[in-house]
């Protein structure tokens, strides 16, 4: 991984409970406290219901907080949304941003999430910005255009190691039990990299590129591997305390 240090985020999406937040929460404790020591950081972000009391849970921990949206603006008339200074408030660190489902379900492109990495990062949060081509964009080997306009796009001045990770999710494997072969997945992660380098400079070398989309333990040993995978954005298997921390194990 290049000596950066790893990072395994769980995005719990719009699942699960109180109850469920607070057992998954205390399960990913317990485990801190009495199982090895891990080579990669680990991250939780429940639903915006569940941030506060999860940020309590989490207090004095090694595990942090992110949530999964924020609004472009830093307050104002928004009946429903979240300012990223409120998430900094109720105790979070990073945020996601950009990802597919928010895409395609809300219409987000780039430059909008690129409008709310800004805010995020003003708040003092790391933005999480979210990059993956459809199953049509492979299928016409136009993967890594994709991925470029998306990084082009969506990422705003400002941006350094510090404040920015990158994940790359192919939206065809999200939920679906598909991985693109490791190979693949090398190609795409050195393409960002070398993008980042122009954008970034010297910072560029030094930002967390996250693969997301079907992790598993079962994939896990093999993708956390890949050169320039410095971590993994995890969905379903977030949901389990022995899935989340077999792949957050797997890390190197």
């Amino acid at each position: 991984m290049a000596g950066i240090r790893a990072l395994v985020a769980g995005n719990w999406k719009m699942n699960g409970n109180r109850q469920m937040a607070a057992t998954l929460t205390e399960d990913l404790l317990r485990r801190t406290r009495t199982g090895p020591e891990l080579a990669a950081d680990l991250l939780i972000c429940p639903p915006f219901p569940y941030l506060i009391p999860t940020a309590q849970q989490l207090t004095g921990s090694r595990i942090a907080l992110g949530a999964q949206d924020c609004h472009a603006d830093a307050s104002g008339a928004h009946t429903g949304d979240i300012a990223a200074a409120m998430l900094k408030d109720a105790g979070c660190s990073h945020v996601i941003l950009g990802h597919s489902e928010r895409r395609a379900d809300h219409g987000e492109a780039s430059g909008l999430v690129c409008a709310k990495a800004k805010v995020a990062h003003g708040a003092g949060l790391i933005a999480i910005v979210c990059v993956g081509e459809t199953e049509a964009d492979r299928d016409a080997g136009n993967t890594l255009k994709i991925v470029e306009k998306q990084i082009v796009e969506s990422l705003p001045e400002g941006s350094t190691s510090s404040n920015l990770v990158v994940a790359y999710e192919p939206v065809w494997a999200i939920g679906t039990g598909k991985t693109p072969t490791a190979a693949d997945v090398e190609s795409v992660h050195r393409h960002i990299r070398k993008l980042l380098g122009g954008r970034l400079g010297g910072e560029g070398a030094k930002v967390r590129i996250l693969y997301g989309g079907s992790v598993k333990p079962s994939n896990a040993t093999e993708l956390m591997a890949v050169p320039e995978v410095n971590g993994a954005l995890v969905g379903g298997a977030s949901l389990k305390a022995d899935d989340f921390w077999a792949i957050a194990a797997a890390c190197r």
